[in-house]
């Protein structure tokens, strides 16, 4: 079940919370793709926290939001890059993304395989995807207060799996989020601390999300036509008695 929209607006950008989780995952993300200059990159689910850095120097930046979480108008202040999307229905065309960054909407979708079918499709030749995911042994998983505690956690063995299944080879793991999803002070003033000691001692064992850098499975086309019958002759006739030499009628002078 996607979360309404409004509600992950209200978290991210007006509790003090929503801003360190947004600035937890966005570092980490910048250390996987520091800059996107020139290609097209797009985001579905409430993905647009991780999408700003790529404004000012990406060719053109689509976020993508699917119909029962709603959407609403992205960047403030600027021209709408949002779009209202289908989850098995992206209006994109086929390989015209470089980048493409999934935060709150594969967890929650009823339809995972048909958001990672519309994932695959619509990246390029070289594609890469980034899925960010609450993770099942973190605490952001188990507390409902924030929106990764909605939705289906997943492991990082279970949700590489996933991917395979689905023609995405997994490159890079990340983990985020190793501070408590709690509002009072103290932990909101150390967050940065506790992000620095997670990342360095204990990635995937108290991280609060997966962040899994994958890339685009493509397979050569099996040869056929013309070449592969000739190169594959029919042997139908094989083992039939090959028919003797006609007599010579000439006679010898």
């Amino acid at each position: 079940m996607h979360l309404d929209v409004l509600d992950l607006r209200n978290f991210y950008y007006r509790t003090q919370l929503g801003r360190v989780a947004q600035r937890a995952v966005r570092d980490q993300m910048q250390k996987l793709w520091p800059d996107a200059k020139g290609q097209t990159v797009a985001g579905f689910g409430f993905s647009v926290p991780l999408l700003r850095p790529y404004l000012d120097q990406a060719r053109r930046v689509i976020a993508l939001m699917p119909g029962p979480q709603g959407v609403m108008p992205w960047p403030a202040g600027m021209e709408n890059v949002s779009v209202l999307c289908d989850e098995g229905a992206w209006p994109l065309s086929t390989g015209m993304v470089d980048k493409l960054v999934m935060m709150h909407g594969l967890e929650t979708s009823e339809h995972p395989s048909e958001v990672l079918a519309e994932a695959w499709r619509v990246l390029g030749p070289g594609g890469r995807a980034v899925f960010v995911v609450p993770s099942r042994s973190g605490l952001w998983a188990r507390r409902d207060a924030t929106p990764f505690g909605f939705g289906r956690p997943y492991s990082l063995n279970q949700l590489e799996s996933q991917l395979k299944r689905h023609n995405f080879t997994p490159e890079r793991t990340l983990a985020a989020l190793f501070a408590p999803p709690l509002h009072q002070r103290f932990w909101l003033k150390t967050a940065e601390f506790w992000e620095t000691g997670g990342r360095r001692f204990a990635p995937w064992l108290v991280g609060g999300v997966l962040i899994v850098e994958a890339s685009k499975q493509v397979y050569a086309p099996t040869r056929s036509g013309l070449k592969a019958a000739v190169t594959n002759p029919l042997r139908a006739l094989e083992g039939l008695p090959q028919p003797l030499p006609a007599p010579s009628n000439r006679t010898c002078d």
